[in-house]
């Protein structure tokens, strides 16, 4: 096994081309995996893998698919601001109002692929625009444990993140002691955006069979069980249930945008380079 970051492991699988030694990729975001299969470097997954989990979490190609999935949130402190004051949109919360109050990670995938949305839902110039107004009024972090941290220890107000972060920080305080909390914005906005891990097969792979069945494996039951009481996550094979206090799935009203949608991400780096965050 081989770890490290999503994008410079997927660069170096498209680096090693034919000559790579690897047999599964397993991503924590989508795009990692997508541009694999973009170049053809992914095999097709048995059709019956992929028949256990919900619709609209694989690749159009059948070559990847998602393993687990997270929702966008804003995680607010609850003693810095109250729930009704903030938007109902993620686009507008990176404006003047809310200056110093937010946190954001840019470097984040699932940030990039939260811009990738808006670009999908609202177009390239709004995207743009709201990535600019987010550098102009919002503070930057290295990473997403830390915004999260920063909104629970009264540092800031609230913070872009994934839904599981919270759930990290309250397995070592105890729910009950947490300042902070989750505000999901459904409504089919961008602001709700689910993203997945996601994992697929290398073509040059001399082991088939066996990564066929690992991949069988982490979308069966016992494979889904195992991830999600690891961490706060959603199940993507229907009738797993999470251990955590985590918002009903189909209560999440998320955009209408797939993992597949997202694609590879590309132009994410173009529109942080454009606004100044590169």
């Amino acid at each position: 096994m081989r770890k490290g970051s999503s994008s410079q492991l997927a660069n170096q699988i498209i680096e090693e081309g034919s000559r790579s030694p690897a047999d599964v990729f397993y991503a924590e975001e989508s795009p990692p995996v997508a541009a694999l299969a973009k170049r053809g470097l992914l095999a097709s997954l048995d059709p019956e893998t992929l028949k256990q989990l919900l619709p609209g979490y694989t690749a159009k190609d059948g070559t990847w698919t998602g393993i687990s999935a997270r929702c966008r949130v804003v995680a607010y402190n609850r003693a810095m601001v109250h729930e009704s004051e903030l938007p109902a949109s993620i686009l507008d919360i990176a404006t003047e109002k809310w200056q110093d109050k937010l946190a954001f990670v840019p470097t984040s995938g699932a940030f990039q692929e939260q811009l990738i949305a808006i670009t999908l839902l609202k177009g390239r110039p709004a995207a743009l625009e709201w990535l600019k107004n987010l550098k102009k009024y919002g503070r930057i972090y290295n990473g997403n444990m830390a915004a999260m941290r920063a909104v629970e220890n009264g540092e800031i107000a609230t913070a872009l993140v994934n839904n599981y972060y919270w759930f990290a920080v309250a397995k070592e305080v105890g729910d009950a002691n947490m300042k902070s909390a989750l505000h999901y914005m459904g409504h089919k906005d961008p602001g709700a955006l689910i993203t997945v891990s996601a994992a697929g097969i290398l073509k040059v792979s001399k082991k088939q069979a066996l990564a066929q069945k690992l991949m069988a494996f982490m979308v069966s039951g016992k494979g889904q069980e195992a991830i999600v009481r690891s961490v706060a996550e959603y199940p993507l094979r229907p009738g797993i249930v999470s251990p955590y206090a985590v918002k009903p799935f189909d209560k999440l009203d998320p955009p209408d945008v797939t993992p597949a949608d997202l694609g590879d991400a590309s132009d994410a780096l173009a529109l942080r380079r454009e606004a100044g965050l590169a």
